[in-house]
């Protein structure tokens, strides 16, 4: 067994969501002798030059920061290989060349916020929820050459609670993560585990939930679906990228909606049609009942409760949901 202080580990990340992994091996003394992140870029509409996450953290605990344009630069690569790592640990980083993941003797891992093999993909936050799942966690895997497809090594389950959001669950699988990335590390430099290979667990199965990217497309409400399908994808897009819907008339205003509830009820109103008091509440037509919309966002304006945003907007009733 390697010692903690001999075993070198590098961690590659970017986002809020790695911090607390990064966050855990150095709490725990484990030996971080590189950062690798994505380059500092403009944001906002000031375009500031802003640091990721992760290099924030990195630089308050004087950790070695490394930040390349192109993984596979040969200046990157070189600089990797000086830094001498045993193990590398991925969490919410970029796909990584063959050439970058084989560099340690313990190998790579990656932290996923799903239980492979199903919900590969970039968002499985959103999926999971979207698709009205009671059940998730996260899951570390050996990098090989295809996109979340490596020997797993740990998984950790959670409860989806009724009203999670992408949001709330994205901060519960963050700490759960972190926990699993120690344990990970621990078990691989223990040399305590035996990686499954993911086609053991799909050999009797047709079929894999998937969770590809979601472009801003993809987030438009179809009021024909359920009133449990249209919750679950509101909660699922909430608060980033949101679920969207148009008010229509003469005029088409963007909604998006973060919060909302559903009322199953049999009903005769067209999908789509809104209805109002005027003063609390607004609801949206499904086929099994409504929509009450909580916390919405016109499009130009701040983000606000539907009993705020109905003080300045005195004609709902006069648009359909589309």
């Amino acid at each position: 067994m390697v010692s903690k202080s001999a075993f070198r580990i590098v961690f590659m990340g970017t986002p809020d969501f790695a911090v607390e992994s990064l966050k855990a091996l150095v709490e725990n003394n484990y030996n971080v002798v590189g950062v690798v992140t994505n380059p500092d870029k403009p944001a906002g509409r000031g375009q500031q030059i802003r640091e990721s996450p992760v290099k924030k953290y990195a630089k308050e605990q004087g950790l070695t920061i490394l930040q390349p344009e192109n993984l596979s630069d040969r200046d990157f690569i070189q600089r990797l290989k000086e830094l001498d790592p045993m193990l590398q640990v991925v969490v919410a980083f970029k796909i990584l060349p063959s050439e970058v993941f084989n560099i340690p003797e313990y190998g790579t891992f990656n932290l996923h916020a799903s239980l492979l093999p199903d919900y590969r993909g970039a968002a499985p936050i959103n999926h999971v929820i979207i698709n009205g799942e009671s059940k998730t966690g996260v899951t570390t895997f050996f990098l090989d050459d295809k996109v979340d497809t490596g020997k797993i090594i740990k998984k950790k389950a959670t409860e989806i609670t009724q009203d999670e959001t992408a949001g709330t669950l994205h901060d519960k699988l963050k700490m759960l993560g972190a926990e699993l990335v120690v344990e990970t590390v621990e078990t691989i430099r223990n040399n305590n585990y035996r990686a499954i290979s993911q086609d053991e667990l799909i050999k009797n199965r047709q079929t894999l939930k998937k969770a590809p990217k979601i472009f801003k497309e993809d987030c438009r409400i179809d009021w024909q679906k359920t009133c449990s399908e249209i919750y679950n994808f509101i909660r699922g897009l909430s608060p980033y990228p949101a679920a969207q819907t148009l008010l229509n008339n003469s005029d088409q205003i963007l909604l998006k909606i973060f919060q909302a509830y559903p009322e199953k009820k049999v009903h005769e109103h067209a999908c789509g049609t809104l209805l109002s008091d005027h003063k609390n509440y607004i609801k949206v037509a499904t086929p099994d009942g409504f929509i009450y919309l909580k916390e919405i966002q016109q499009s130009g304006k701040k983000k606000m409760d539907v009993k705020e945003f109905l003080k300045g907007f005195k004609n709902i009733e006069a648009f359909n949901a589309v």
